[in-house]
């Protein structure tokens, strides 16, 4: 492991991101393409790295010559790690990385989903995850940087109809929490992300252009409903950043959620399976497939 080379800092301090190096995956499009315009407003330099590499590069070319961009899957393990070389060679160092690269399945319940579909979703929200913050964790701890990691909401929220979702956020959650407590012993920090439904083309695909999207988006209840944009969302992964934050949630509204999700699943899973329109949304997932 390489050696560290910086004045001792800590989790919890300041840390603003002027003149810092940030790889940001997903980085063409949404959040991720939002937050590489909030963190180059702020001074970052940036390498953006997407599975569509035309989109990487263009918005890297909007953001001038601070920006690098990188055609990557994030479920390539090689390739990700020579992506993170590339950095490497073109900035000298590397001090922060956020895991933002995510899909959703195709809406199916665990007995009539296509297996390749659970195995594609885990390769990129959970496998994905792993393949870009490993190569670059010893450039982090040799600057002593940091880490985030984007779970979501729906990591402590029901699950049917999408469950590979689900699950790959609530384990993205515990890479997160372990690699913070790793890191601490190095002066560097991670944090994770929580969002609820942020108004990107996924949500729309998801919930609003499908006829079963927009059942499922009428049963959410306070503050499950509640959309917030995807430049909001950068902003609060950059401002989260900024202090070393061990973990950000928004909208506000499933803060309580979060901290009393223990309670509050278990009568909410209990409700859920005795509500007749879930059984109907059920069935009526299941018949499409």
């Amino acid at each position: 492991m390489m050696g560290l080379s910086l004045p001792g800092r800590g989790p919890g301090d300041s840390y603003p991101v002027r003149g810092k190096v940030v790889l940001v995956t997903g980085a063409g499009q949404g959040i991720g393409r939002e937050l590489a315009r909030v963190l180059s407003a702020r001074g970052a330099l940036l390498a953006l790295v997407d599975i569509d590499a035309v989109a990487a590069e263009r918005t890297a070319y909007e953001l001038g010559t601070t920006a690098l961009g990188i055609g990557a899957d994030v479920a390539d393990r090689a390739g990700m790690s020579a992506a993170v070389a590339e950095v490497i060679e073109r900035f000298g160092r590397l001090d922060v990385v956020v895991a933002n690269a995510g899909v959703t399945p195709v809406p199916a319940t665990l007995r009539t989903m296509d297996p390749a579909d659970f195995d594609r979703v885990v390769a990129i929200n959970l496998t994905g995850v792993f393949n870009t913050v490993h190569p670059a964790l010893d450039h982090i701890v040799r600057r002593r940087g940091h880490v985030v990691v984007v779970s979501s909401c729906a990591a402590f929220a029901p699950g049917m109809g999408g469950s590979p979702y689900m699950l790959t956020k609530a384990a993205v959650e515990q890479l997160g929490r372990a690699l913070r407590v790793e890191l601490a012993a190095s002066g560097a920090s991670a944090g994770v992300a929580y969002f609820g439904i942020v108004d990107t083309a996924m949500t729309h695909d998801m919930l609003d252009a499908d006829d079963l999207g927009r059942e499922l988006d009428s049963l959410l209840p306070w503050p499950l409903d509640v959309r917030i944009s995807a430049a909001h969302a950068a902003r609060t992964i950059a401002d989260g950043i900024a202090r070393r934050a061990p973990r950000t949630i928004a909208p506000r509204g499933w803060e309580p959620y979060a901290l009393l999700r223990g309670a509050i699943n278990v009568v909410l899973d209990s409700r859920l399976a005795a509500d007749p329109r879930v059984h109907e949304l059920v069935r009526a997932i299941e018949s499409r497939t």
